[in-house]
Parts: structure tokens; C-alpha cells; sequence
């Protein structure tokens, strides 16, 4: 796995061997990107269950401003920590040892406003999909933001989560990448 644009371009990441985990492809990955938008000026990332970290450094390295990085497995933290330190973006990245039900709380007394929330929970476990409506409701999302999910292609999310309404889904094998705009 590899940062595929920016200022960390071609840098390759860790991941964590095993089964806790399932990293978004590079091919997903480049092909989220190219639709959410190639590049960013400034802004927020979420990333509720950060695995490698690769999805927020990716927006990191394509101009996003600040990540915030929540992920509950001691070895996907330890992996997340090391890729942090190679892409050396430690002001930029805020990691959280929680699980993703903690975040808003945590978010909330930051007083953080999300420009990009990436939701990619293990695929068996969708009732964390509910964490969407808890974030628009709670209204930390900011005006124009981005909510990404990975799931199983088999399972359909709502058509919209309070004002942020499905703005395009697509398939990649078992997975699709379904995202949501206001």
C-alpha cells in the first residue's frame, strides 16, 4: 500500500497483517480520491476507524489541513503511529486510541468542525453506519462536507443522513464506496 498523490506520493505505508483489518486498495483508493476531489485546501479529516491510516494520510498528503485518526486495536495503532512517523505528518495528525462510538464526544469538546468523515468499519459490523446520523445531528459536520463509507456490496446505506444525501455509490468487487454530500 502506497500514498498515490501529494507531497507524500509513491511513499510506501505499513499494514497490519492479519485478519483485524482490511485496507482500502490502492485502485479504491485513487479512485475515491479522484471523485471526492484530487486535492484539498485545507480542512478537517475524520477517520473513524484508521487501520493503517492511509485513507487520512492520503488527504493529508493531497493538502487536507489537520486529521483526526480514532482506532481502538493496540496493533493498528502501533502501525498507524509508524506510518505517521514515515510520512513524518505528526503536527498534522491527532491519533486516537478510542473506539469510533467515543468520537463525537471526544470531537465535540474540541469543538472540531469535519470537512471529510471516512467511515470503513469490518464489514459484519453495520450498525457503526448509525455513527453518520449521530454526527450530522450533533452538527460538527461543516457546511459542504464530504461523508465517505466502505461497505459490503451487499448492503445498502439510506439514501441520505439528515441533509447530507447519497451523491454516488460505486462497486469495486465485494466492496462499494458510497458518498454523501449536502
Amino acid at each position: 500500500m502506497r500514498i498515490i498523490a501529494g507531497t507524500c506520493r509513491g511513499m510506501k505505508l505499513q499494514t497490519l497483517q492479519g485478519e483485524t483489518t482490511r485496507p482500502t486498495s490502492d485502485k479504491v483508493k485513487e479512485s475515491l480520491f479522484n471523485r471526492i476531489g484530487p486535492y484539498f485546501d485545507g480542512g478537517i479529516v475524520v477517520d473513524l476507524f484508521g487501520g493503517s491510516g492511509a485513507l487520512a494520510l492520503e488527504a493529508l498528503s493531497r493538502g487536507a489541513e489537520h486529521a483526526y485518526i480514532f482506532e481502538s486495536d493496540r496493533r493498528a495503532l502501533t502501525t498507524i503511529r509508524q506510518n505517521v512517523e514515515k510520512t513524518k505528518m505528526s503536527s498534522r495528525v491527532t491519533i486516537v486510541p478510542s473506539r469510533a462510538e467515543k468520537s463525537i464526544a471526544y470531537l465535540q469538546q474540541r469543538e472540531v468542525c469535519i470537512d471529510y468523515l471516512f467511515l470503513d468499519p469490518p464489514y459484519e459490523k453495520t450498525e457503526y453506519y448509525a455513527l453518520i446520523a449521530q454526527f450530522v445531528e450533533m452538527e460538527i459536520m461543516c457546511h459542504n462536507a464530504i461523508i465517505v463509507c466502505e461497505h459490503m456490496s451487499s448492503y445498502t446505506l439510506p439514501e441520505h443522513y439528515g441533509t447530507f444525501q447519497r451523491s454516488s455509490e460505486k462497486k469495486y468487487g465485494a466492496s462499494t464506496i458510497s458518498i454523501y454530500t449536502e
